[in-house]
């Protein structure tokens, strides 16, 4: 969130301690009814999620988050929800306690977590039957509308519903509102939970309050004009653009797609449109949710303009403001691109954003449903910071705001705005607790894709799917990322010919597919898809392997600095209570794994020995994510495509002297040093001394690469792309060409040249540090 007083100065109230758990157990109950299909179909689709209430996690790390927010869901007391809501409408509290932190009577923009909740019960639902989550909502919902109907007696405009008085809303269009409101980001979470109890439920009444709700909306905004409302967009609105495109194509009502263009953002959209980064400095929450509005209106209209937007977001974001966890932000907003290292403090990874760039992925995935470095990101997000914001030891599922990236950082121990510190029942309700809820019951929604003879498997996650459509149970078994196996059983009245495409991440190298145990003859190209196409019979099963090696990861600013990965799994350093004022220094090749049955491995830091395990289960001691592996280290630059080693002509120390591909000889004329230049890096040979550049600074393809004294100018400075998978992309700042492969050479001598990205790993490098 943001507005113009920081959420630091408006919670300090908050971050009381945490109301004792008082739920039971949770009851495995049965799925409930599909959700209200829309009266428009998505234009572009060519993957379709499952139904919640299709698929289904089983016994598992994953299925313990689940039940911990469920637990929470299932305690939490409506009627403390509806204070706010009841006291601004004119109604009496019922005698409910009111609540703290961003839900206090005095908070600004109170009452934005509600619609969380409204959207949580909901999934639990769909997904499980509770009945006692659908209960609640049905319960919220009738007590909301008890509130919009006395409108008259408050002073309210017809539809209105929120916690703080309309007259904010005067202020805002007015530019004049000084109390750190964000009053349409409150309102678009309140539009979005009775949509989904609309959906989830088939609640007629939600349904009713919701489109009344929305009325009132576009009444409001369509009194401004086109600069007014362009100014008013200035200040945080969440998603209205998303929520309006969505109730256009489930009402069918062309009415709302005229409100949800109304919140193009344009000083956001038009850079983004031009595939321009100029995201340094900008509140990053308030920026991904316009960016899915921007892929729900594509849906909604097929106007490619909005397709671009939220893909040149997603591309920007994750390839140069992205931390290796798969969060962004510090301190709430974006810094310059590839800015990682020189940002690793307590208020990294704000939670409502990684959420919120995973709806994104998902999104665009059903856009291109052969782009697998979406899901390679999806999963490193997902695994590696999601999982872990909750806190395994709080039966409520307690969770953080930010996570913490300074070295000796610790999740749940700081100030509530400086770190990682855990939410409660009744006294925080920040904007990351809320996504939390919604988080942590829909952690199965993104398994499977399908559509009418495919289905896709994106994540190795315990689970069992009912494709009803085609009367077919698929259950997932797997102890990944702990193994790196996972299979996939094929059960019911299984007919007919389709296909099963299985996610190859970008890091594996040697997958393996096997059916019954026999290996199938398909490509397992790493960042791909395997296709299986048969004829399958009822017990089937589907094994396959993923081969994972621990590969450092340099952030993007600075190559002495990275982060240790094996397989999808980032690890963290374990420090227990000893602070650290500084990255330790790791030395890369003693890392060694030390259990079968556990992702547990050794290395030696500093001198001594440290146990380093997965980000996701580092609870209860402090940790480093990013290490200093060394400024004397090299590397070889070894071309996933040829797998040949970049080195130089005849080991010449001349200016204009040729970088080749070669067999490796373990000559100095191998190895680089990459040195630390701002936002990239320059590659000097620890033979020659020379700095690899362009000759003449050509931008042309195919211009020679060649080894020069350092001039100073950008043609020796090169920008690590990641990959996602171990391997890179190296471009050149001056020309913005690729490091690649001249004519796809495997030949000793071939040159490595400048060419534009055709897609093929010949531009792709795998960086081995050589000490």
């Amino acid at each position: 969130m943001s507005s113009s007083v920081s959420r630091r100065r408006l919670l300090q109230v908050g971050g009381a301690a945490a109301v004792a758990s008082v739920a039971g157990p949770v009851i495995a109950t049965s799925p409930a009814r599909a959700a209200i299909p829309p009266a428009r179909p998505d234009i572009g689709v060519s993957a379709h999620p499952f139904e919640l209430g299709q698929v289904r996690l089983t016994a598992s790390r994953w299925l313990d988050n689940e039940n911990r927010t469920r637990n929470y869901l299932r305690f939490v007391d409506v009627d403390r929800l509806l204070y706010n809501f009841r006291a601004n409408h004119r109604l009496s509290t019922n005698g409910a306690a009111s609540n703290g932190g961003w839900d206090a009577p005095t908070f600004p923009f109170r009452t934005h977590v509600q619609g969380h909740f409204l959207t949580a019960w909901a999934q639990v639902y769909a997904l499980t039957g509770d009945t006692t989550c659908r209960d609640k909502a049905n319960h919220m919902v009738a007590e909301l509308a008890k509130c919009q109907a006395n409108n008259g007696a408050a002073g309210f405009n017809s539809g209105y519903l929120s916690g703080f008085p309309e007259s904010d809303f005067t202020a805002l269009e007015q530019r004049t509102l000084t109390n750190g409101n964000v009053p349409y980001y409150a309102i678009h979470k309140t539009l979005v939970g009775l949509l989904d109890v609309w959906r989830h439920l088939g609640s007629t009444q939600a349904r009713d309050v919701l489109l009344s709700l929305a009325g009132w909306v576009d009444w409001r905004t369509g009194r401004l004009s086109g600069q007014q409302m362009q100014t008013m967009l200035g200040t945080e609105f969440g998603g209205m653009n998303a929520v309006l495109a969505d109730l256009y194509q489930q009402t069918g009502d062309a009415r709302w797609l005229t409100v949800a263009q109304r919140f193009d953002h344009g000083a956001v959209f038009d850079p983004l449109a031009a595939n321009e980064d100029r995201l340094n400095g900008l509140h990053a929450n308030t920026q991904v949710p316009k960016w899915i509005g921007a892929a729900r209106e594509f849906k909604a209209t097929g106007t490619t303009r909005y397709r671009d937007i939220a893909t040149n977001a997603w591309n920007i974001c994750v390839n140069a403001h992205t931390y290796v966890i798969g969060g962004n932000s510090q301190a709430e907003h974006f810094r310059p691109p590839n800015a990682i290292a020189a940002y690793l403090n307590q208020d990294t990874c704000e939670s409502c954003n990684t959420y919120n760039m995973l709806t994104l992925t998902r999104e665009l995935f059903a856009l291109d449903p052969n782009r697998a470095a979406l899901f390679d990101y999806y999963e490193r997000a997902w695994l590696n910071q999601m999982i872990g914001q909750q806190n395994p030891a709080s039966d409520h599922g307690h969770v953080t705001y930010f996570t913490p990236l300074n070295p000796g950082g610790r999740r749940g121990v700081g100030p509530a705005w400086g770190g990682g510190t855990w939410s409660t029942d009744y006294d925080s309700f920040w904007c990351c607790q809320g996504t939390g809820l919604e988080m942590h019951t829909r952690l199965m929604d993104s398994i499977y894709f399908f559509n009418d003879t495919t289905l896709t498997v994106n994540l190795f996650v315990p689970s069992e799917l009912t494709w009803s459509q085609r009367g077919i149970t698929v259950t997932q078994t797997t102890s990944y990322p702990v193994g790196d196996t996972t299979t996939l059983r094929v059960t019911g009245t299984v007919s007919g010919t389709w296909s099963m495409r299985v996610r190859i991440p970008g890091w594996t190298s040697g997958a393996t597919v096997s059916v019954n145990g026999a290996a199938q003859n398909i490509a397992t190209t790493p960042g791909s898809y395997a296709t299986l196409t048969r004829s399958w019979t009822s017990g089937d099963t589907v094994t396959v392997r993923l081969p994972m090696q621990v590969v450092p990861r340099p952030a993007n600013d600075n190559a002495n600095v990275a982060a240790i990965t094996y397989g999808p799994v980032v690890l963290s350093g374990n420090y227990g209570n000893t602070a650290l004022g500084s990255l330790p220094s790791l030395n890369t090749s003693s890392i060694t794994r030390t259990s079968g049955s556990s992702l547990a491995f050794t290395a030696t830091a500093n001198g001594s020995t440290v146990n380093l395990g997965p980000f996701y289960d580092a609870h209860g001691h402090n940790y480093t994510v990013y290490w200093n592996v060394g400024s004397s280290a090299t590397v070889r630059l070894v071309n996933v495509g040829s797998g040949l080693v970049l080195g130089i002509q005849d080991m010449s120390t001349a200016d204009g002297g040729r970088a080749l591909q070669w067999h490796d000889s373990g000559t100095a004329d191998h190895n680089w040093a990459m040195i630390n230049d701002g936002n990239a890096v320059r590659l000097r040979n620890a033979h020659s001394g020379k700095v690899l550049g362009v000759q003449d600074m050509s931008t042309a393809d195919n211009a020679t690469v060649l080894q020069w004294s350092d001039n100073g100018t950008a043609d020796h400075r090169w920008t690590l792309l990641d990959q996602g998978d171990g391997t890179y992309k190296i471009r050149n700042e001056n020309s913005g060409k690729l490091l690649g492969i001249q004519d796809n050479s495997t030949a000793v001598g071939a040159f490595a040249v400048q060419e534009s990205d055709n897609g093929t790993a010949d531009n792709r490098w795998r960086v081995v540090r050589n000490g």
